[in-house]
């Protein structure tokens, strides 16, 4: 009797301390995993002064590690095939490829690790490594988060919208050659647009 009574009170215990003290229990960030066919990595550069050619790259992998209902982050990794650039022109994005600039023999893959997170009146910014043509620079994010909702299927789906630059000697990335106007061919920054879906791992 005096076990079960003793029970009793641990339970209300327990009870009481969900109830006067909620803000000791805290979501564990879960794993939401790239989903590839709803996402988009792009970039955009100066051609010839007058315009700017965009690009894309299909092949990546990655994932955020995040508390959705807190809007907190933990870790963003990715890593990108630098083979599958696409510009949608043959002769330019074999151009790409080579030596010239991403140089996908030696350097086949793209990488982005997170370091710091923060947010701010607009949205967040992530600033973390990427590593391009064996180069290691730090580059900055700005975007949002757009919010959870769940799929058809089951699944919980989260979006990200984000964009940043770099300039692309920072990366060991010089080619160009000058118009009889006096510019150049290609500009040296270079503007990243990122559309992310991601899909909540299931545990």
């Amino acid at each position: 009797m005096l076990k079960r009574r003793a029970q009793s009170w641990r339970l209300l215990l327990l009870f009481g301390a969900m109830v006067w003290f909620p803000s000791v229990v805290h979501a564990e960030p879960a794993r939401w995993n790239l989903d590839p066919d709803h996402s988009t990595i792009e970039f955009r550069v100066t051609h010839m002064i007058v315009s700017k050619t965009t690009g894309r790259f299909m092949d990546y992998a990655g994932f955020i590690d995040m508390d959705a209902e807190a809007s907190t982050v933990k870790a963003i990794e990715a890593t990108i095939k630098a083979g599958s650039v696409n510009t949608n022109h043959e002769k330019r994005d074999a151009h790409l490829r080579n030596a010239d600039f991403l140089d996908v023999e030696h350097y086949p893959t793209i990488t982005f690790k997170m370091k710091n997170y923060k947010k701010t009146a607009e949205g967040y910014t992530a600033v973390g490594d990427l590593t391009l043509h064996g180069v290691t620079k730090e580059i900055t994010l700005a975007g949002q988060y757009n919010g959870a909702t769940k799929d058809p299927w089951g699944n919980t789906r989260a979006g990200f919208s984000a964009d940043g630059k770099l300039n692309r000697k920072d990366f060991g990335m010089i080619w160009n050659k000058t118009l009889d106007s006096g510019g150049l061919v290609v500009g040296d920054e270079v503007q990243i647009r990122l559309d992310i879906e991601c899909i909540k791992a299931k545990s």
